[in-house]
């Protein structure tokens, strides 16, 4: 049937194809439909607390990895990809990926912090908020990042990949917040950051076991997009509110973090502007950011330093943050390759290469005196 090549035809369709899923079989959930109900009590399922039957909590093995089991899974994952993150970089590409991951994280942060002061940090301008705006903008998508590079930039470009990849997860959205004033107790960080770490020390100390696993990076990706999903209602998706402040969301990414990229790319006199463009993007996995800062604050608040009310505003900012990462995800992956192909024609006419590397292009200019009158 070929189901996995329909469902990477999608942008971002590991994460958003199951997310949606688990959307739809949670909203048909809520509706607590008669026919649906009574056969599971004819099954035996025991009821909800409220006295209802819902067939994402019935119970075993089933609950707990389709319905509870998000937490666990994005733990998992963010263990993997630290493992991932390799420590060997070359000089050229460190550079690059530290000028691309400081200048994305800036520009998410700031801008985040602006829409929050100027109109409210939990539901501002287009119902965005601060914990969302930052999720998005700071998290880019490392594969189509290697895979633009790959075709568009040079050996530089997509070995800044590794240094990129410190950017998964929700540690910088956390520590942004902590910047911003919220009272996220030291071993908050601790516990968000333990499972990169370790698996980043692991993944560096031994090749067998960063292959070994690799596959995590990618596999345990759909089961909690689909454990996400069931925590949502499907009906925010179809919210004109949430649609169009996710499509906000991925322009202010596109065109805000990659024009800040780019720029910093000038400030320290780099030739090629592919990279920046290409990390214009949300990642997918940025969607679970929300639950993850939800549980950060949960752990704030049983100890002390926030309040339950504090810990719950978090709690409820989940489903509807979610949702609208997923649709910047969507529509980031359209706008960046589109903005990578402007990018090249725009270089090609200034007489830039993106594939050559900027010492190699001096180096061939100072052999052919017309390529150094090109570039001119």
């Amino acid at each position: 049937m070929q189901i996995k090549k329909k469902i990477d035809k999608v942008p971002g369709g590991l994460m958003v194809v199951p997310l949606l899923l688990g959307a739809l079989l949670n909203t048909i959930d809520q509706l607590h439909l008669p026919f649906i109900m009574d056969l599971l009590k004819g099954l035996g399922v025991a009821p909800t607390p409220d006295g209802n039957y819902e067939f994402l909590k019935i119970g075993g093995f089933t609950q707990a990895l389709f319905k509870d089991g998000a937490l666990t899974l994005c733990a998992l994952f963010l263990f993997c990809a630290g493992s991932q993150m390799n420590l060997r970089v070359g000089g050229k590409a460190l550079k690059k990926g530290v000028l691309l991951t400081t200048s994305k994280y800036l520009a998410g942060f700031f801008i985040g912090m602006l829409w929050g002061v100027m109109s409210d940090p939990v539901n501002g301008f287009l119902g965005l908020s601060t914990m969302a705006i930052i999720a998005a903008m700071t998290n880019g998508n490392g594969g189509m990042f290697a895979a633009l590079t790959g075709q568009y930039g040079n050996r530089s470009d997509v070995g800044a990949t590794a240094v990129l990849s410190l950017n998964d997860g929700p540690f910088f959205t956390l520590m942004a917040l902590g910047l911003m004033g919220a009272n996220f107790p030291l071993i908050a960080f601790i516990a968000v950051l333990l499972p990169i770490l370790i698996g980043m020390i692991l993944g560096n100390l031994d090749q067998e076991i960063r292959n070994f696993l690799a596959a995590g990076e990618t596999l345990v990706i759909p089961f909690f997009a689909f454990a996400l999903g069931a925590g949502m209602n499907l009906a925010s998706f179809f919210n004109p509110e949430v649609v169009g402040a996710g499509i906000v969301l991925a322009l202010m990414t596109v065109i805000i973090s990659g024009g800040v990229m780019a720029l910093t790319f000038k400030l320290f006199r780099e030739k090629s502007y592919i990279a920046p463009w290409a990390e214009a993007s949300t990642a997918g996995n940025a969607v679970a950011t929300p639950a993850a800062i939800a549980a950060a604050a949960s752990v704030a608040a049983g100890s002390g330093l926030m309040t339950a009310a504090e810990a719950q505003v978090y709690q409820n900012l989940v489903a509807v943050a979610s949702a609208q990462i997923s649709i910047a995800t969507i529509s980031t992956a359209l706008l960046v390759p589109i903005a990578v192909i402007l990018a090249d024609k725009y270089q090609k006419k200034k007489g830039i290469d993106g594939k050559v590397e900027s010492f190699e292009g001096n180096q061939k200019a100072k052999q052919d005196p017309a390529i150094e009158d090109a570039a001119v």
